[in-house]
């Protein structure tokens, strides 16, 4: 028979997270990358706002459409390989 007042311990979770540490996906050639990028989107818009016509649009696609793009896909060698 079953005794009363008494309960059952819970049980332990099985699967428990363990505790890992996190990085960033993106390291320090990235970052550079992106800054590069940022800086050029920057001067863009300052020789646009200084009229020029043919220097701002090459800094600007140069900063959106090459430089930042190339800084999230870029992947260091070294630590993919670890």
């Amino acid at each position: 028979m079953a005794q009363k007042g008494k309960k059952a311990a819970p049980a332990a979770p099985a699967n428990k997270p363990s505790r890992q540490s996190y990085s960033l996906p993106f390291g320090k050639p990235n970052m550079m990358l992106f800054a590069l990028g940022l800086l050029a989107v920057i001067l863009g818009f300052v020789t646009l706002s200084l009229g020029s016509d043919t220097l701002a649009p090459i800094l600007l696609v140069l900063g959106y459409c090459v430089i930042i793009p190339a800084a999230i896909i870029w992947k260091d060698k070294r630590k993919v390989a670890d």
